[in-house]
């Protein structure tokens, strides 16, 4: 299955009145600093507090019931879990989520709330995987990718058609990039509604992957990630590399101290609570990492399940 404008508006139909559609926010002080206007898509008001609330969504819903007799399963740090959880228990099925056992706490109660078992691992991409797959061949789950497959990238493209739907007349759209779902979703659906619009995707320099595949045009091995943006550890596929090769124009890094820094200014004027990974994009408008001046920017604001007890900017990473 191919990801397309037509699969990202039938993922739209089939995860309508399940998903909510979130607001695009102006802040006249940001826009002032950054010297253009900027859009910010909202996503940290999604159910389940993040994007992946979309493919998730749409991924469970395309499934028949005979295929659900055993539930789903998948692996996460975090937000996709709790999306996967939330869309299983809209189906009333069962759940099961690998997760990394240095997960936040707030994400660990998330995917807990919304009734999946969570079996924990090694926090690395293979004891996740290796995990995952034990599930699915002891119990004929169906295994939901965090990012490498269709269904779930589809739901993510939904972002773009919604956001363009608002502002039509964009003239940059950038976003984060871990594993690559979102990046491609959107960049997909995107450049069909508006092929002059310029997409940036924005990494962690700490997990620098995509950069590196980007730039070299040959998919890089998954770094030792080491970033306060957690849900940016994943690696790109073979699929949302080719995905993002066709249709996206960039991708920039971002240090760890950009990252906090975009995160506590977020907070501060938009007066809304933003995880590390949403505000990797902002960051490299705020670091002028890209020009955008006079430019009409919108900005993916991916998620908002924080740890209010670790919050960077009193401890950890760039305090």
């Amino acid at each position: 299955m191919d990801v397309t404008l037509d699969t990202i508006q039938a993922a739209r139909s089939r995860i309508a009145g399940r998903v909510r559609r979130t607001p695009v926010l102006e802040s006249e002080t940001l826009n002032t600093l950054a010297g253009a206007r900027l859009f910010f898509k909202c996503e940290n008001f999604q159910d389940a507090g993040a994007f992946k609330a979309r493919g998730a969504t749409n991924a469970v819903f395309s499934l028949t019931e005979e295929a659900l007799r055993a539930g789903v399963v998948t692996h996460s740090s975090g937000n996709h879990g709790a999306a996967v959880a939330r869309a299983a228990r809209l189906r009333g099925v069962r759940a099961q989520v690998v997760m990394p056992e240095n997960s936040s706490a707030a994400k660990l109660e998330a995917v807990r709330s919304y009734g999946a078992e969570v079996v924990l691992c090694a926090p690395t991409l293979a004891a996740r995987e290796a995990t995952a797959a034990q599930i699915v061949a002891r119990s004929g789950a169906v295994f939901i990718h965090p990012y490498d497959d269709p269904r779930v990238i589809a739901g993510q493209g939904t972002i773009a058609l919604e956001l363009l739907e608002d502002v039509p007349d964009l003239d940059w759209l950038l976003m984060p990039v871990g594993g690559g779902g979102l990046a491609s979703g959107v960049a997909t659906a995107a450049k069909a509604l508006r092929p002059s619009i310029r997409i940036v995707a924005v990494e962690p320099a700490g997990a620098d992957d995509a950069q590196r595949s980007f730039t070299s045009g040959t998919l890089a091995p998954p770094p030792q990630a080491n970033t306060i943006a957690d849900g940016l550890r994943g690696a790109l596929s073979v699929r949302t590399f080719a995905l993002i090769r066709r249709h996206v124009d960039d991708v920039v890094t971002v240090s760890e101290a950009a990252i906090v820094r975009a995160m506590r200014t977020l907070w501060q004027h938009l007066k809304i609570v933003v995880e590390a990974s949403s505000a990797v994009p902002y960051a490299a408008v705020l670091e002028q990492i890209i020009d955008v001046k006079d430019a009409r920017v919108g900005i993916i604001l991916t998620g908002g399940n924080v740890d209010l007890d670790t919050l960077p900017w009193v401890a950890g990473p760039g305090a």
